[in-house]
C-alpha cells in the first residue's frame, strides 16, 4: 500500500488515471445553437405572432401592451397571431429575406443563441488619466494646493473653511505661519493621513498642506450694471473668453488698482473665481463685485443701452489707447481671450476697437497685461479731467 497505512487521510486506492475518451457519444453537444429567432418567431416573446398557444405570461405582456397603446392612441408594439410581422425587439425583414439586425434585436430577450452579448449603455463619463485631478463639480469646493500657495491664500484673506496639513510633515517656517495663521482666522486645522491627502487631490503634488476654499459667491449682473451706473464715471471690464484663472485674478487686480467699479464674465467656455484666480487677485476679489452672464454680447448690449461705451481691445485696433476721448465717460473695457482675442459677435458689438502702440517686435501682450495699461491709461485721463 503505497504511503503510510497508518495516517489519517491516507490514500487506499490508486492513483487515478487518464479519463475515458467519449467516443462520439457527447459530439451532439459540440453543435451551435443555431441563428438567433426574431421576436415574431419566439413564443415566449411578447412580439410572437405565430399560431401556436401563447404560455400565460407571454398573452399577459401583449394584452398590457395592447392597453397601453389604446390608451395613448397608437399602435400596439406586438405581433398579431398568424401575420409574422415585425416588433420593436425582433429582427426586420428587408428586401430579399435577409435578416438586418436592430439594436439588441433577439439578444436581451430571447434565448442565447448566435453567441451574442447584450449591449451595454454606452460609456458617456469622461475618463480621467491617473494620477490627474478632475475639474470640481460647479458650486463644488476646491482644494488650494502648495505651500507657496497656500501661504498666499491665507495671506491675502482669501476665504477658506479647512485647512489640511498631512501626518508627519516636514515642518518649516511657511507651514508653522500657514498653521498660525489659519489659527488665528478660525479656520479648522484638520491633520490627515499623506494617503487620504492624497485621495482628496487626485494624485497632484500637494507638499502636505490644502486650503479647501468654498464656492465664490457672484454678483448678479443686473445688480453689478444698476449698481456702476450710480457712480459718476461707472468703469467696468469684461472678459471674453480669458481660460487662464491667473489671468483672470490678474485682470480683477488691476480693475480694483484702478477703479473699476465690477467685472463680469462669460458662465461657459471661460475660467472662473477658482483658487487659483483667488491668489492672483491677491485679496482684489473680496472687495470687487464680479459677475457671470449667459450671453456676453447680449449683457455688452445690455451696458450700451445704460449709456455705456464698449470699448474692445484688439491689436489691429484703428484707435490708439491714447487717442480714447471716451475714457472719460461711461467705459466699459473687453478683453479677449490669450489666442484669439475677441470673438466675432462680441468684436462687432464694440463700439470702439482700442490697439497698444508697442514700438518693439513683439505681436501682441498678455491679456491681463493689455488690461492693466488700458486701464491705467483710463485711470490717468480721468484724474486729468477732474
Amino acid at each position: 500500500m503505497p504511503g503510510n497505512s497508518q495516517r489519517r487521510g491516507r490514500r487506499t486506492t490508486a492513483k487515478k488515471g487518464a479519463s475515458a475518451g467519449t467516443g462520439g457519444k457527447n459530439r451532439e453537444r459540440l453543435k451551435g445553437r443555431g441563428k438567433t429567432l426574431p421576436a415574431d418567431e419566439r413564443p415566449w416573446h411578447k412580439g410572437y405572432s405565430g399560431d401556436e398557444q401563447l404560455p400565460s405570461r407571454t398573452a399577459w405582456k401583449q394584452e398590457k401592451e395592447r392597453r397601453a397603446a389604446s390608451a395613448e392612441g397608437r399602435a400596439p408594439k406586438v405581433g398579431v397571431p398568424g401575420t409574422k410581422s415585425t416588433t420593436r425587439a425582433g429582427a426586420s425583414r428587408a428586401g430579399g429575406g435577409g435578416a438586418v439586425r436592430g439594436a439588441g434585436a433577439g439578444r436581451g430577450a430571447g434565448g442565447r443563441g448566435g453567441g451574442g452579448r447584450a449591449a451595454g449603455p454606452a460609456r458617456t463619463a469622461p475618463r480621467v488619466a491617473p494620477g490627474r485631478r478632475s475639474a470640481p463639480p460647479h458650486g463644488a469646493a476646491e482644494l488650494l494646493l502648495g505651500r507657496n500657495p497656500v501661504l498666499e491664500a491665507l495671506r491675502t484673506h482669501v476665504p477658506a473653511t479647512a485647512l489640511y496639513v498631512a501626518l508627519g510633515v516636514d515642518i518649516d517656517d511657511r507651514v508653522t505661519e500657514i498653521a498660525r495663521t489659519a489659527g488665528d482666522r478660525g479656520i479648522p486645522v484638520l491633520e490627515v493621513s499623506r494617503a487620504e491627502l492624497d485621495r482628496m487631490t487626485g494624485g497632484v503634488l500637494h507638499q502636505g498642506v490644502g486650503l479647501q476654499v468654498p464656492p465664490f459667491a457672484y454678483e448678479p449682473f443686473d445688480d453689478l450694471l444698476a449698481a456702476a451706473s450710480e457712480a459718476v464715471a461707472p468703469l467696468l471690464v469684461a472678459l471674453d473668453g480669458v481660460t487662464d484663472p491667473r489671468n483672470l485674478g490678474a485682470v480683477v487686480r488691476s480693475a480694483a488698482a484702478f477703479g473699476a467699479h465690477g467685472v463680469f464674465l462669460p458662465e461657459r467656455r471661460a475660467a472662473g473665481m477658482t483658487a487659483t484666480a483667488w491668489r492672483t487677485s491677491a485679496g482684489a476679489a473680496a472687495r470687487l463685485p464680479i459677475a457671470q452672464v449667459t450671453n456676453l454680447t447680449r449683457s455688452l448690449k445690455q451696458c450700451q443701452e445704460s449709456g455705456f461705451t464698449v470699448v474692445g481691445l484688439d491689436a489691429d485696433g484703428a484707435t490708439s489707447v491714447y487717442d480714447l476721448e471716451a475714457a472719460i465717460g461711461p467705459l466699459v473695457v473687453v478683453v479677449g481671450s490669450e489666442g484669439r482675442g475677441l470673438s466675432r459677435l462680441v468684436g462687432s458689438t464694440c463700439d470702439l476697437r482700442v490697439s497698444i502702440p508697442m514700438t518693439a517686435t513683439v505681436e501682441s501682450l498678455n491679456a491681463s497685461v493689455a488690461a492693466a495699461v488700458t486701464l491705467a491709461e483710463v485711470a490717468r485721463r480721468r484724474a486729468g479731467s477732474v
